[in-house]
């Protein structure tokens, strides 16, 4: 099973992006938030920045749009390019259609759930989608701590999805360090956000390779 380390640019020195996308260079994609200050109370940067980090960063985009009205704005971010664009669930009236359009214009389709909110309605619902986020803190800042009371979800994800056989991605994000990437791989995470824990790091690199060690240690 492959074990993904998706740095957030939250954490990075926003005046040097392009130096702080050579920093993460070994990870595997680099997280992209995107929040609109009405979604979530904070606000960081829209499609042209998207773009231009699209364009210049050595590793794919995963996007995460932490904004409203998704069925109407995240296929503009599909179509800059990038590899994955996420949605939440609590933003969208058409789900499936939204993951349906992404799809079609050539990005992997993510849903997102905050804390808060029950996996059950969403299982039937996974074939549509590449991956499922589940949010570790509540979204809209960085450096939260984790909410272990989060994994009973991310658990019976994880039990769908190798009982369908299904290729879906599990994915993590919030309060995500060494001490805490081990219970998220247990719960059957394989895909993990981690913003100050990498780019708090003297070495990124060398931070970016212990993640991936504990993750897949505590992998079953």
């Amino acid at each position: 099973m492959t074990t993904r380390i998706n740095p957030s640019i939250l954490a990075a020195d926003f005046a040097n992006l392009e130096h702080e996308l050579g920093r993460i260079a070994s990870a595997d994609l680099v997280h992209v938030d995107v929040m609109d200050n009405h979604f979530v109370p904070n606000l960081t940067f829209g499609p042209q920045m998207v773009g231009r980090l699209q364009q210049v960063s050595p590793i794919p985009l995963d996007v995460h749009l932490m904004i409203s009205d998704v069925d109407r704005w995240a296929p503009g971010y599909a179509e800059l390019g990038v590899v994955s664009v996420t949605f939440h669930a609590e933003a969208t009236e058409e789900p499936v259609a939204l993951a349906r359009r992404l799809r079609e214009i050539g990005a992997r389709a993510g849903i997102a759930l905050k804390p808060g909110t029950d996996v059950e309605p969403y299982l039937e619902l996974l074939p549509e989608f590449d991956q499922v986020l589940v949010m570790t803190v509540e979204p809209g800042f960085g450096g939260q701590s984790f909410m272990a009371e989060t994994m009973p979800k991310l658990e019976r994800l994880s039990r769908v999805v190798r009982e369908t056989g299904l290729d879906v991605w599990l994915q993590v994000d919030g309060g995500i360090s060494l001490d805490t990437i081990g219970i998220a791989a247990e719960a059957g995470a394989d895909t993990f956000v981690a913003g100050s824990a990498v780019f708090g790091a003297e070495v990124p690199a060398e931070r970016i390779a212990a993640l991936r060690d504990a993750a897949i240690a505590h992998r079953h």
